[in-house]
């Protein structure tokens, strides 16, 4: 391929990317991907294998699968903390439910017929501020067991909102955590506005909310062509990187399918693994495995989840991203230049604080003992019913108090109905 405008590269370019600005204001990009960069457009799957797992292993919701730590995280938080996430929740609630039930809203205008609204529905959601917009099949194969009746209509508009550049750079930090948090927010109330100008087109619009989530969003982000699977089980996009929210919203408009994309990602991470070597609590891994019938980097849930809870959501594997630190075009601008990871070994790039432990550049970790990474397991009936007979094997046997504390306890949750559920 010509390199015309890279000026002198070390590296064959295979394909060149184009990309929309940043945002409406911005030119558009070119990322180059070097020749042994190039794999597939997407990602690596056995499709016969993903349609088995999804009939006979739906995947569950981590709301439901992993409840038991996710009340669990609360009790380590730090005062600070505490108060923000009660004060997000407060704010993020109403949000949350106008998503669940904006699917059953009428349309508001009248349809023209057999027109491609795709372009207009775009532009609207880049005015709105969306960075990265996209359009596929809303494919039901990723949709969580408990949410597969709720999903109504079958074309996904994928959707990603920045997050904010300078907080995200003092991961892990409460600064941070006001980026991430506010970023859902602002996301969840755009996209009620986005569904509105949908429905002003005649055609139904369903939120799918970041913090109720309806399914795995990231494969049908790399459906839409937004990006690839990054070695920290992230999406990594053209212009942030891991650092932005992403949400869906369904719809039964006319629109025309994007294509998936080969950014050079999934080989880019093979050679990187700055995440790898970086995370704190070593819960990343080198290798990819195929994992319901995708090929990707599997994250060690036990290793990563306690960190998280503790230190303000870690982020580490977010921070330390050189797409998210630079974007995708200087990162492969600099590969295909010098055959190198930009920022590769540098504080810069790889340096971090951890509350009360001091900080780590290149080649150091923080270190926890074993009881640190001891968290609860399981729903939030089988945690219950786990503290519970750990109760009995400690004092051999208990009060009918402590009976009838458990048995309103196992009441209240079986009868929990509650449609919200903003954890991390």
């Amino acid at each position: 391929m010509s390199l015309e405008g890279f000026g002198m590269t070390l590296k064959e370019i295979h394909h060149t990317v184009k990309r929309p600005g940043r945002t409406q204001d911005h030119d558009s990009v070119e990322i180059p991907v070097a020749e042994e960069l190039a794999t597939v457009p997407g990602i690596v799957k056995k499709d016969n294998d993903v349609a088995w797992y999804s009939r006979n292993y739906p995947i569950v919701s981590q709301n439901i699968e992993k409840a038991a730590d996710r009340e669990w995280t609360w009790t380590v938080y730090t005062g600070e903390m505490y108060e923000y996430r009660k004060h997000h929740d407060e704010v993020n609630k109403p949000l949350v439910e106008a998503a669940y039930v904006s699917g059953n809203k009428q349309p508001t205008g009248d349809v023209t017929p057999a027109k491609d609204v795709t372009e207009e529905i775009r532009e609207k959601a880049r005015k709105l501020g969306f960075g990265e917009v996209g359009f596929t099949k809303f494919d039901r194969k990723y949709a969580y067991k408990s949410k597969k009746a709720w999903v109504k209509y079958e074309h996904a508009i994928c959707l990603a909102l920045e997050q904010d550049y300078w907080q995200t750079q003092t991961i892990p930090s409460m600064e941070a955590e006001f980026a991430h948090f506010g970023t859902y927010e602002e996301e969840g109330a755009l996209a009620l506005d986005l569904a509105d100008f949908i429905r002003d087109l005649g055609y139904r619009a369903q939120v799918h909310s970041p913090n109720d989530n309806s399914a795995a969003y990231i494969p049908m982000f790399v459906e839409a062509g937004l990006g690839q699977l990054g070695a920290n089980g992230q999406l990594l996009s053209p212009h942030f990187g891991n650092r932005s929210r992403l949400l869906i919203i369904s719809t039964d408009a006319i629109v025309t399918y994007d294509d998936p994309v080969d950014y050079g990602i999934h080989k880019f991470c093979e050679m990187c693994q700055v995440c790898v070597n970086r995370c704190p609590g070593r819960a990343l891994v080198k290798e990819k495995v195929f994992w319901r019938g995708v090929e990707k980097h599997k994250l060690m849930y036990d290793r990563c989840r306690p960190v998280m809870a503790t230190y303000e959501g870690c982020g580490v594997c977010m921070l330390v991203c050189p797409v998210q630190r630079y974007g995708m075009a200087p990162v492969m601008e600099h590969f295909v230049e010098t055959g190198e990871v930009l920022g590769k070994g540098t504080d810069n790039l790889e340096g971090y604080e951890i509350r009360g432990k001091g900080y780590y550049g290149p080649g150091k970790l923080p270190s926890f003992n074993r009881e640190f990474f001891d968290i609860p397991h399981g729903t939030k009936d089988e945690w219950l019913f786990t503290q519970f007979k750990q109760k009995i094997e400690g004092k051999g046997k208990v009060s009918e108090d402590e009976k009838q504390e458990f048995v309103e306890k196992l009441g209240d949750i079986l009868s929990e109905e509650s449609i919200y559920d903003a954890g991390l």
